[in-house]
């Protein structure tokens, strides 16, 4: 087995629970659109993937799903990025990273100004060596766009990174740019999905996502 020397980190559902301010912000747009608000847990899908294409499978026109995106980011940004709490073992996970001399690299949906201001938040930023996030204008946004970002802007290769993350999306993106991907079940996705989308390595924490690392 080739050594995994740079690991993506996605966040939302990985390395942070954003459960409240994500479901707090899809809330807040529905109400200012004058939509029916819908049940939190029902709003469980819009972690994950970009708001645009949550948005949009859920029956919004175009320009209606960007005033969404539009309104979520007025919230979230005021508040919502702070309705938010570390994964239980994400910091000594990081630490282990660095121990074992890995170049850490974020790899996520949201936009990079709430995701440097999430790492921020919670003291972790400096273990990471690159930010890899989508932009607010949505010409980076998809998991694979922002995989592709790390690869360009670190000059890491495919098959020496190691993508790790909570959902299909992370498996798919991983895939796709040529990478393996361990999918953990600390956030929002399961083992079914997980094992659906034939993700290369299925850990149930954070410190066996470690331990994959270690042996590679």
């Amino acid at each position: 087995m080739m050594a995994f020397s740079t690991i993506l980190l996605d966040l939302d559902g990985t390395i942070t629970d954003p459960y409240i301010g994500i479901t707090n912000g899809v809330m807040y747009a529905y109400e200012k659109l004058g939509l029916e608000v819908p049940e939190r847990e029902s709003l469980r899908s819009f972690i994950g993937p970009p708001l645009m294409v949550e948005f949009t499978r859920r029956g919004f026109p175009e320009e209606q799903a960007r005033e969404a995106v539009r309104l979520y980011r007025e919230y979230y940004g005021a508040t919502g990025l702070f309705e938010n709490r570390l994964i239980p073992g994400t910091v000594e996970f990081l630490k282990e990273l660095k121990r074992m001399g890995k170049r850490v690299c974020l790899a996520t949906s949201k936009p990079e100004e709430f995701s440097v201001r999430i790492l921020e938040k919670f003291g972790i930023l400096g273990y990471f060596d690159f930010v890899g996030a989508a932009t607010m204008d949505g010409s980076r946004g998809s998991k694979l766009e922002v995989i592709q970002y790390v690869l360009h802007s670190t000059g890491a290769k495919p098959g020496e990174c190691l993508m790790v993350g909570d959902r299909m999306h992370d498996i798919i993106g991983a895939h796709d740019a040529g990478m393996k991907c361990a999918a953990v079940l600390v956030g929002f996705g399961s083992r079914e999905e997980f094992e659906q989308y034939s993700a290369d390595y299925i850990c149930e924490t954070l410190e066996q996502v470690a331990d994959v690392i270690c042996r590679s």
